[in-house]
C-alpha cells in the first residue's frame, strides 16, 4: 500500500468507489468526480497496462493508444515494480472474460 496517499479522505473515496455496482454507475460517479481529460488519461494508462501485459512493444502501443513513451514507461515501471494493482485487475478481467480486444 502506498503510504503517500493513505489517509481518511482517500479511504472514503475508495470506499465510495467500492459501492459502485455497474459500469453506468461508474460513468456517473467519475463524470462528477473527474474532468474528461482525467478519465481519458486513466483509461489510456489502463489500456497501455493491458497491452504491456500481453507483450506488445512500445511502438505498437504508441500507434494504437497515442500514449507517449514516457507514459508507457511509467506504466511499465508500475507493472514491474509497483503495488500489483494493474496485474491484479487485469488478471481478474481476464478470468471473467472481460478484457477488451487487444489486451
Amino acid at each position: 500500500m502506498n503510504q503517500k496517499i493513505k489517509n481518511e479522505t482517500t479511504d472514503a473515496l475508495f470506499e465510495a468507489i467500492l459501492t459502485l455496482k455497474t459500469v453506468e454507475e461508474c460513468y456517473a460517479f467519475f463524470d462528477d468526480l473527474c474532468t474528461v481529460p482525467e478519465i481519458k488519461a486513466m483509461a489510456q494508462r489502463f489500456k497501455v497496462a493491458g497491452m504491456l501485459d500481453s507483450g506488445e512493444i512500445y511502438t505498437e502501443i504508441v500507434s494504437q493508444t497515442g500514449a507517449s513513451t514516457a507514459t508507457i514507461s511509467r506504466v511499465n515501471r508500475a507493472l514491474n515494480y509497483g503495488s500489483d494493482g494493474y496485474s491484479m485487475t487485469l488478471a481478474r478481467l481476464k478470468q471473467a472474460g472481460k478484457l477488451p480486444e487487444g489486451e
